[in-house]
């Protein structure tokens, strides 16, 4: 484990970047040690029960509410609920990357949303966004109130600076910043891509075992914290740009607002690898649900129905006999959107490649196309294990309804409905 991070999830943590910044034996007394402001964060209703309240004490050089009005800034790309800009059609959908950047293009200006659903204005449902960047963010900062972000990078690797701490970030990881939360995006490599889902319900945890017991999939220990860092920087002008009710505002900060020098508490960023995933499957016959493979799940208040979860489809065995071994075909209830961050996806033969993604809403019939439809009927299943393939899903109960943008734009695939025309009539009653 790198030794800035602190490992858990949804755990108590206590961090200070000086000696002697946290106080002892209370969250706020009359004076902070070295001259510094109290101010807590609130990811949950106070009255929240204590096993799912969400709150951190932070300590910083200037407290939050310093900064003149923000005032409105045009959304770019950035698309929110109620996502009615066009009609959602029933087809299947799928996407080659979205092109990256000519222009000089960071974080922010790079966002681009391509699906979405429910109402942020009540805490239900979430926004698919795509993100590109070929420059830095330097004195520019990002938060959003209608939401957590779930960054799933598909290439170039990134440092996360935010108020509670520097996360660095690859491809085959994932981060979480949670609503509210400050951040700038610093670029290790000359270009970024990838996902970017903002969670408008609960936040994200992780799913119960069930009949599984007490051990696989994601495990607590292997989602890492950062500890306490922080920029003391008030000479310039600092953008802080706030995504609140669906649109974008801005204002100037005379200082950097990353000035945490410590905080203790249980709302916070991390980070986890997918390669620590434990995969559980099945070692006698038939293909198992893909819940199965549920790293992060936010509950709706129906028990067992997901406002969204996030899955993931890594290398693993497959070993079960009598049995095709692809996703078979299938319509669900629950709407699926896909991306790939390596690899070939084992359902598709071409077409769905690193960058791309699919969609595949409530009822709409998908699966296998049609040559690996025919390959995997007559494959020796001996056991084989799926190598180099990093695939993920967002599963969520609302349909996505698509952005003008995700149905006009040249990445549009208007010929992935073909992969399945070739399949034959196989019936023979005789």
């Amino acid at each position: 484990m790198p030794d800035h991070y602190s490992t858990g999830f949804g755990n108590e943590f206590a961090t200070e970047a000086i000696p002697d910044a946290l106080p002892v034996g209370q969250n706020a007394p009359q004076k902070s040690p070295l001259g510094l402001y109290t101010e807590q964060l609130s990811g949950t209703p106070f009255t929240a029960p204590r096993h799912l309240n969400r709150r951190t004490w932070t300590y910083r050089i200037r407290p939050s509410v310093m900064h003149k009005p923000y005032e409105r800034i045009p959304n770019g790309l950035i698309r929110s609920t109620p996502f009615n800009e066009i009609e959602t059609p029933p087809n299947q959908l799928r996407w080659d990357p979205i092109p990256l950047p000519t222009k000089p293009t960071d974080f922010i200006d790079g966002l681009v949303t391509l699906a979405g659903n429910g109402d942020s204005t009540l805490h239900t449902g979430a926004a698919i966004h795509l993100y590109v960047a070929n420059q830095s963010m330097t004195d520019r900062f990002f938060y959003t109130a209608d939401g957590e972000l779930l960054f799933v990078p598909q290439l170039g690797c990134l440092l996360l600076h935010t108020e509670l701490g520097i996360i660095d970030l690859a491809p085959g990881e994932i981060a979480l910043i949670p609503r509210g939360i400050k951040f700038r995006i610093e670029l290790l490599d000359k270009q970024a891509r990838g996902y970017l889902l903002e969670n408008y319900g609960q936040p994200f945890r992780l799913p119960d075992l069930g009949p599984i017991g007490a051990n696989g999939l994601a495990n607590t220990r292997d989602f890492l914290t950062p500890y306490a860092s922080f920029e003391d920087r008030d000479r310039g002008t600092f953008q802080v740009v706030a995504k609140f009710l669906g649109n974008l505002w801005a204002t100037d900060f005379d200082h950097s607002p990353l000035d945490v020098v410590a905080w203790h508490g249980n709302y916070a960023p991390c980070k986890y690898d997918l390669a620590r995933f434990n995969c559980i499957n099945s070692v006698s016959f038939d293909h198992p649900d893909p819940s199965i493979y549920t790293v992060l799940t936010s509950p709706s208040e129906i028990p067992g129905t997901a406002n969204v979860d996030f899955a993931i489809f890594p290398p693993r065995w497959i070993v079960a006999e009598h049995t095709f071994r692809p996703p078979w075909f299938h319509r669900n209830f629950m709407n699926e959107f896909m991306g790939l961050i390596q690899g070939e996806y084992d359902a598709k033969a071409e077409g769905f490649v690193p960058g791309g993604a699919s969609l595949h809403n409530c009822m709409s019939g998908h699966g296998p196309d049609a040559e690996t439809f025919e390959r995997a009927s007559t494959a020796d299943l001996k056991p084989v294990k799926l190598e180099g393939t990093l695939a993920f899903m967002f599963e969520t109960r609302f349909a996505c309804r698509p952005t003008k943008f995700a149905m006009d734009t040249a990445a549009l695939q208007h010929e992935y409905y073909t992969c399945w025309q070739t399949l034959k009539k196989n019936f023979h009653p005789e």
